[in-house]
Order: structure tokens, then sequence, then C-alpha cells
């Protein structure tokens, strides 16, 4: 496994944790579908507990809020990719 690999793997585990899906596991999620609507079917509410649940796991900032739009919280991929960008600027 890669570094991306865990980073994908710890973002699936977060996801079902802070949004408390149940009967969903990590294998469950195609690192490349949506999240939200036809992919993973989350919502506006779920953006804004997810985006806090990462606030809190890789100590992004309130005012960095604006950064998680909805390219950023598209998919799995997207947030490994944004949350590689963040940590690599730390």
């Amino acid at each position: 496994m890669t570094a991306r690999d865990d980073l994908e793997r710890e973002l699936k585990q977060l996801i079902i944790t802070s949004l408390a899906l149940e009967d969903v596991a990590v294998d469950d999620i195609d690192s490349k579908a949506p999240l939200f609507g036809a992919g993973l079917g989350l919502d506006s509410i779920d953006a804004l507990e997810l985006v806090m649940a990462l606030q809190r796991k890789y100590g992004f900032k309130a005012t960095e809020a604006s950064e998680f739009n909805r390219q950023t919280l598209a998919s799995v991929d997207s947030l490994a990719t944004f949350v590689e960008g963040r940590l690599s600027r730390a």
C-alpha cells in the first residue's frame, strides 16, 4: 500500500465514523465515486459534519473552510488531494 492508499482508507473511515454510516465499510466506498447525490448519497448537513471532522482530524483552521468546496468534497480522491496539499504546506 502506498501513502496515498493509506490516506484514502483513513478518509473513508473518517467519513463512516463522523457521519455514523451504518452498514457501510471502508471497502464499500469507491475513491473515485461521488460522495453526494447518486454516489454515497450524502447531503449538505453531511458536508458540514465532514468539514468539521476534517478540521478536527488534520488541524485545518475555520478560516480555511471556504476551501472545502464542491470540487474538494466531490470524492475521496479529491479529498485526499486536498489533504495532501494542505499537509505538505504545514
